[in-house]
């Protein structure tokens, strides 16, 4: 896919699908920057280990990764007559990133090409995007701010970003998941929700903790 740009509003979400976690997202035009911007705001929410980064064919990803994983290579002067080559930014060793790439033809879809960008020992079975274009399904379904040909969607940005914060925190925390059952103490089998399979919380939360949470600042000074 082509680094094409578009100064529409775009939802860019990050997600985690083996516990099924909403990590971060970002509403923005389709451009370079914005791409940046979700991939930095993701990796505060990443553990030490850089995770396997799955995206679709954008090219954006690609150079939002390199800015935050990339190592700048200098090469030596050979003594030569001419222009010196110039540094590049290659990969870090343990940055890991695929793509799948769709084309269609006439709204149709032709074929799906998985592609790995970074990294090595990366298993076809793991490059899927296939959990995440479902949570894009479910915010439509769930979320009348972002259904498509209503008049539901919003107007403002503002108050768009503002609902996305409490209907993502809404899923992660008190929305059980399909995908994550488990059974209680009493052999009853749930729904577990993203937090609590994470090891975020232990419990699911109802709508009335999540809205009556104080929050504390802490110094981490």
């Amino acid at each position: 896919m082509k680094n094409y740009e578009d100064d529409g509003p775009w939802m860019w979400v990050s997600f985690a699908p083996g516990c099924r976690l909403i990590l971060d997202f970002v509403i923005g035009p389709r451009k370079q920057y914005v791409a940046d911007k979700l991939v930095e705001l993701t990796i505060k929410h990443l553990p030490d280990k850089i995770p396997l980064f799955v995206t679709d064919g954008l090219n954006f990803y690609k150079e939002a990764l390199l800015k935050q994983f990339g190592v700048l290579i200098e090469f030596p002067r050979t003594g030569k007559r001419g222009r010196p080559k110039k540094p590049k930014i290659v990969s870090s060793e343990d940055l890991r990133c695929a793509q799948v790439v769709k084309t269609r033809k006439n709204g149709v879809l032709e074929k799906v090409e998985k592609k790995i960008i970074f990294g090595e020992d990366i298993e076809q079975s793991e490059i899927s995007t296939t959990l995440l274009e479902r949570q894009n399904l479910t915010f439509r379904q769930d979320n009348n701010r972002v259904s498509r040909k209503t008049i539901g969607f919003s107007k403002m940005k503002e108050w768009l970003e503002i609902q996305m914060k409490l209907y993502c925190t809404y899923f992660n925390f008190c929305r059980g998941h399909g995908g994550l059952r488990y059974k209680d103490e009493r052999g009853v089998e749930c729904k577990n929700t993203p937090a609590r399979e994470a090891g975020i919380t232990e419990s699911k939360w109802t709508l009335k903790e999540i809205l009556t949470f104080r929050c504390f600042k802490t110094s981490i000074g």
